[in-house]
């Protein structure tokens, strides 16, 4: 009775232990899935445009632009000043005329007196220019974010795609690896039955093992794709990525593609359109410049409530008077040098612009015929390197055949599977060569 009260006290335990031990490898599951983001491609754009510093700091710059832009039209607002003082004369200046002298004032008297300023500009060539000139700066300062934002998309997408490469040579390595093992238990069964040589066994072995090197030079290249990829998305280093999506997906978008018309030309492009409006900023500085040689109006009010020499300092026994003015003040320049260096250095600077800007067009130009080019050489590629993996495929199977009753050699059948997995990876980077290709050309014609 007491041992299967025993026996049913461990069975018991050893339940309670195998509940807890699934508990805690259910809430470790639960977690490494919290942990874990899995991604497609227009869910990291996503995240990369929200949470890149780069993106933010370009955002700000349009903020400060437009702070800028209010502080010049607020330089047409009058401006206001309350002031006040108290003087005491310990001793009055005196005025020696001829023989006589005169005081200026009266000893140990006090004098007090308080104002109001206003002025208001009334024509202001230079504020007109410069609000102008900073409307203009807003919108290069909007470009300069577009520009930021087509850097930071090409740059994950190619990280993106090379994730895609990295875990499909991965696979295409590990699936290498798997076919030598399973050649390698072949022949050592055959070989210890007799029925093939020692030269063939090592031959398989050795195949095998020359593989494992390249799978662990993938798993670090999958390693390191995902380490650049969140850097650029701007998330932590312990969240951990994987996309479920890989190369052959997008081989049908890479034909579409060959069959649609693009528009290539680089009306779109962010470096053209940044040329542009500092082109136009500079001949607004010009203008700018030349509103030095303009006149300037501007009024001013003044109200001034004082009293004269109060022999005490109790403001309610004094006697107050007040005052108040209008004033115009008409400034007319007439010669400063500096004005026509000025102006002379603007234009200078605006024909050094136009020359940049032609040599950067041509530059941009042969950028998209280079980019169109490789995107058809990739797209050959891609139908050729496509046939051979089927033939490299179709070879594994026969060299397989072959050896198994006795007419291939070892030779022929680790011959084979090189030749498969170099086909299936150089099938995966002609598409990969196509989607950068394809990137690239859309961040030079301003595709977002």
């Amino acid at each position: 009775m007491d041992k299967m009260k025993r026996l049913t006290g461990k069975k018991m335990l050893l339940t309670a232990m195998a509940l807890c031990a699934f508990g805690f490898a259910k809430a470790q599951t639960e977690q490494t899935t919290q942990n874990t983001l899995t991604l497609t491609l227009d869910k990291a754009l996503e995240i990369a445009l929200d949470e890149n510093p780069t993106i933010k700091v370009a955002a700000e710059e349009i903020a400060l632009k437009k702070v800028a832009s209010k502080e010049a039209w607020q330089s047409l607002l009058p401006e206001a000043s309350l002031n006040g003082s108290l003087d005491h004369t310990i001793k009055a200046a005196e005025m020696k005329l001829n023989d006589m002298s005169f005081k200026m004032g009266q000893d140990g008297t006090n004098t007090a007196n308080a104002g109001l300023s206003i002025n208001l500009p009334l024509f202001a060539p230079a504020v007109y220019r410069a609000m102008s000139m900073t409307k203009t700066d807003i919108e290069l300062a909007v470009e300069k974010s577009r520009a930021s934002e087509l850097d930071l998309i090409n740059q994950v997408t190619k990280a993106y795609y090379q994730l895609m490469l990295a875990q499909d040579s991965y696979e295409v390595l590990q699936g290498s690896y798997k076919l030598a093992e399973d050649n390698f238990n072949v022949v050592n069964a055959k070989y210890q039955q007799g029925a093939v040589s020692e030269f063939d066994k090592i031959s398989a072995e050795v195949q095998m093992r020359s593989i494992k090197p390249n799978v662990i030079s993938a798993a670090n290249a999958v390693t390191l794709a995902k380490l650049q990829l969140k850097v650029l998305m701007g998330i932590t280093a312990d969240v951990d990525i994987k996309t479920d999506d890989n190369l052959t997906n997008y081989e049908s978008m890479l034909f579409a593609n060959q069959l649609k018309e693009e528009d290539m030309s680089l009306e779109n492009n962010t470096t053209m359109k940044q040329f542009e409006l500092n082109m136009k900023l500079l001949e607004k500085n010009v203008k700018s410049l030349k509103t030095n040689f303009m006149p300037t109006l501007s009024m001013s009010f003044s109200y001034q409530y004082q009293s004269l020499y109060n022999p005490n300092i109790n403001f309610f026994d004094y006697t107050w008077s007040n005052s108040s003015s209008l004033m115009f003040n008409l400034s007319i320049p007439l010669y400063r040098a500096s004005n026509f260096t000025k102006v002379k250095s603007a234009r200078i600077q605006m024909r050094q612009l136009d020359w940049n800007r032609i040599d950067t067009e041509r530059k941009l130009n042969m950028q998209v015929v280079s980019y169109r080019n490789n995107m058809t050489a990739s797209s050959e590629q891609v139908v050729s390197n496509k046939e051979n993996v089927m033939q490299a495929e179709k070879a594994v199977q026969i060299a397989g055949k072959r050896y198994e009753v006795g007419k291939g050699t070892v030779l022929e059948l680790n011959s084979s599977q090189v030749s498969l997995t170099q086909a299936q990876l150089t099938y995966n980077q002609s598409i990969y060569d196509y989607l950068v290709a394809k990137a690239d050309l859309d961040q030079v014609l301003g595709k977002q």
